[in-house]
């Protein structure tokens, strides 16, 4: 399926729109969020077709460190933890002008644990899909106009916007971020568990 969603996305123009001009504006509500571990894996993540390389840790670091960007700005009462899976990726190289200019994707699974509660608040991963911001050379594609890792980058700020976009909507829909003060104390498993966990859960959607 992943292997399917690449393949598509080379063919299509689609883009999104710029997801990092919002970091200097008071983050959107989200009740008594904070975030505490930010467990990023790339072990499993598949390249697209026309697509530059990047390696786990690339990929890893930079999905992590955009979600930190973003969701450091929180300091609720309660702690989360995200648990997350880079799926697969497009890094775009040059392409043919007008007929073919690959666009850059990135997919994760996103997972995200409540520490008082001691588990997972979605049961199944959220597949976040994003490609590359709109304006950046939308008809020649950014493999002329950006490096693999600026491609990366912008790729991992649309993720973390499109996760806040996510939350959000399950703040609004399943009342996500809002305290339980009946709610007993309870184990959160550490970080090497979550990853482990985080680990087997999305193997079997590959």
């Amino acid at each position: 399926m992943i292997r399917w969603v690449l393949g598509l996305i080379v063919l299509v123009t689609l883009s999104a729109c710029a997801s990092n001009r919002d970091l200097d504006e008071a983050p959107v509500p989200l009740g008594d969020f904070r975030l505490e571990h930010n467990i990023v894996i790339a072990d499993k993540a598949q390249r697209g077709p026309l697509s530059r390389p990047a390696t786990e840790q690339q990929l890893a670091v930079a999905v992590k460190d955009a979600m930190s960007e973003r969701f450091g700005r929180y300091s609720g009462d309660s702690r989360y933890h995200f648990g997350i899976s880079v799926e697969g990726y497009v890094l775009a190289q040059p392409g043919i002008p007008l007929v073919l200019a690959p666009k850059s994707a990135l997919i994760l699974n996103v997972t995200v644990w409540d520490d008082a509660a001691g588990g997972k608040l979605n049961d199944e991963p959220e597949q976040i899909t994003v490609l590359e911001t709109f304006g950046t050379a939308p008809i020649i594609g950014t493999g002329y106009t950006k490096t693999a890792e600026e491609q990366l980058k912008e790729l991992s700020q649309n993720a973390a916007k499109a996760v806040e976009r996510y939350l959000v909507r399950q703040q609004n829909q399943e009342g996500w971020f809002t305290p339980d003060e009946n709610a007993p104390e309870a184990d959160v498993p550490d970080a090497d568990e979550t990853a482990r966990i985080e680990n087997t859960d999305t193997a079997a959607d590959i």
